[in-house]
């Protein structure tokens, strides 16, 4: 079928990517693909170089300021300031805002690592002016949480959430980058998922029963600050290069 006679946009674009071409074609976009993608390290490095030590907040876009996790995450990125960490988030509504909004309030460094979407993202207005970095690439700004985050603070989200979750604890468990802090925020939140990984993933093997062990649950702000504070004070805070 041409590309015209599909009905929604949605398989066009299937159709499109499924398009033949040329080696000429292929090459051409690779070959500016890859500098795209080196100018967006670069650009992440040299601003994310600077910024100190901070935690990652993670949560669902979608999350309105009334729901009781956005002001969980607010007040979370508030202490966790006031404990002397900048805060980077998604640069996006919902969760996300809350946690810049939060390091905006306590005085803290409030960076932004914004990713262009057809829907639901746009920046929030409690980054700051400097730190505010756009991406087109999900796997160059997942390179920035890691290599810029002492830690990661979770809170009800979706897919993207999850993600950004399990990849951590993958590098960690891999020791392919040093540990650090993973706390989940919200125990009737996750709990049903840990109870699957307890008794389906780690009774069938497919992860070692200390791996859990990287994983806090948590329910408040002062708990969040208590698991960093307890992890590090043993240690110099640096970028977890």
């Amino acid at each position: 079928m041409r590309l015209e006679d599909f009905d929604n946009d949605e398989e066009k674009i299937i159709q499109d990517k499924l398009k033949q071409k040329t080696w000429n074609e292929i090459r051409t976009n690779d070959s500016w693909a890859i500098f795209k993608i080196m100018s967006e390290f670069v650009n992440g490095y040299e601003n994310m170089g600077r910024i100190g030590p901070c935690v990652s907040i993670f949560g669902s876009a979608r999350t309105q300021p009334d729901n009781k996790y956005y002001q969980l995450a607010e007040k979370i990125a508030f202490k966790i300031s006031k404990a002397g960490y900048g805060i980077i988030t998604g640069g996006g509504p919902g969760i996300m805002e809350a946690g810049n909004k939060g390091a905006h309030l306590g005085g803290g460094t409030s960076v932004g690592l914004n990713i262009e979407l057809p829907f639901e993202q746009h920046f929030n207005p409690y980054i700051d002016q400097d730190k505010n970095l756009n991406f087109d690439y999900f796997f160059v700004r997942k390179v920035m949480f890691v290599k810029y985050s002492q830690g990661f603070v979770v809170m009800p989200g979706g897919f993207g959430t999850l993600d950004e979750m399990f990849e951590a604890i993958t590098l960690i468990q891999t020791k392919k980058i040093a540990r650090f802090p993973i706390i989940l925020v919200g125990s009737s939140y996750w709990s049903g998922l840990i109870d699957w990984i307890k008794t389906v993933v780690e009774q069938e093997k497919n992860i070692s029963p200390g791996d859990l062990n990287l994983i806090k649950i948590v329910d408040n702000e002062d708990e969040v600050v208590e698991v960093l504070d307890n992890f590090y004070k043993k240690y110099t805070l640096k970028p977890n290069f």
